[in-house]
């Protein structure tokens, strides 16, 4: 079988420099060799290559639980649930203690996690894709640390305007080479990105727009929550000198994206001033707060209240095991909400 490096080559000679976004999608995502695709484990666990916030604690999972619910009590309506990108689950099963009755629904690319998906919510509501889920009138989306995963290209600030970095083959390794922008790149630069100095890099997810374009044609009356890592494109533009471009592997920062096609993740900082842009562009309504205040906001910070009550109640009463294993709980949720670390998260929500 000709490995997925080959396959990069062979369609660098065929077509020329790829789109660094078409490189990143073959590289996460393609049938036989994608890091997320073809996985043979769940890549988001303790033994994976890096963890998310449900997998810290199933509080968080409980928060994104109450936010449901109450959305769905705004379209007055069960409707469906759909968490996007779903992996290990932890999420859609901390979730459902607070939407007994409500359908739930899962979407993962990775074949791997499907099966584990099917272990904990069951065959028939775990699917590849948007596209194979019921209809329906009123559906409310969750994704978790799945926008940072959409394919970007990749653009710098030259003296003479902006170029697109694209990814060439030498002969013995790849490269980038540097063309005019695509014009759907040029426009959406032109749209989020003249501020930054000459020789900043900027990544441009156009697929953000086409995802968040399919769900909110998938309903009537629907909402999106999506969270993740990065900030405003003001935050964003202290990063972009040499960009937010980067790979995990292991829980740690990996090679160049070059080095090792497949075998680590590629992600960057979401722009959220862009995604809430196009948002609006599609007839949303869109409201933008940090991880730690929406957390806040459905009853975390009482969980670690309640928790440190608890750990005093042991303590006095002597029982260290229990008051350990209520503590190991209570710094849990504190990571989570953490300002300077996964409270800084960004959350996204979209209703129409």
């Amino acid at each position: 079988m000709i490995d997925l490096k080959q396959r990069i080559v062979a369609r660098i000679e065929s077509d020329g420099p790829l789109p660094f976004d078409t490189y990143q999608a073959m590289c996460l995502y393609d049938p036989e060799e994608g890091f997320f695709s073809a996985a043979d484990d769940v890549r988001s666990s303790y033994g994976g290559d890096f963890v998310t916030s449900p997998e810290v604690t199933p509080h968080f999972g409980t928060a994104v639980g109450r936010f449901v619910a109450e959305e769905l009590g705004r379209t007055g309506s069960q409707g469906q649930v759909v968490e996007v990108g779903a992996g290990s689950g932890s999420l859609a099963v901390a979730m459902r203690s607070e939407i007994a009755g409500v359908s739930l629904y899962a979407v993962e690319t990775s074949a791997a996690a499907r099966r584990q998906l099917r272990g904990v919510l069951g065959g028939d509501c775990v699917v590849a894709s948007l596209a194979e889920l019921p209809s329906t009138e009123n559906r409310i989306t969750v994704a978790n640390e799945l926008v940072d995963n959409i394919p970007v290209a990749l653009v710098v600030r030259a003296d003479v305007g902006w170029v697109e970095q694209r990814v060439g083959w030498s002969g013995s390794e790849f490269g980038f080479v540097h063309e005019a922008p695509r014009p759907d790149v040029l426009e959406w630069v032109e749209r989020h990105a003249r501020s930054v100095p000459s020789g900043a890099q900027v990544e441009v997810q156009l697929g953000a727009r086409l995802w968040l374009a399919e769900l909110v044609s998938s309903s009537v009356n629907g909402s999106a929550l999506i969270i993740d890592y990065g900030g405003t494109t003001e935050e964003l533009s202290t990063r972009r000198t040499t960009g937010t471009l980067r790979t995990y592997r292991g829980h740690h920062l990996g090679p160049h994206p070059f080095a090792e096609p497949g075998k680590t993740d590629i992600t960057v900082d979401v722009d959220f001033s862009a995604l809430a842009d196009e948002g609006v562009s599609l007839g949303a309504e869109v409201e933008l707060l940090r991880q730690d205040d929406f957390l806040t906001e459905f009853g975390l910070r009482d969980v670690v209240s309640s928790l440190r009550r608890a750990e005093l109640d042991l303590a006095r009463s002597g029982d260290v095991m229990a008051q350990m294993r209520v503590r190991s709980e209570r710094v849990d949720v504190e990571t989570v909400l953490h300002p300077r670390g996964l409270g800084d998260f960004r959350v996204l929500i979209l209703r129409w």
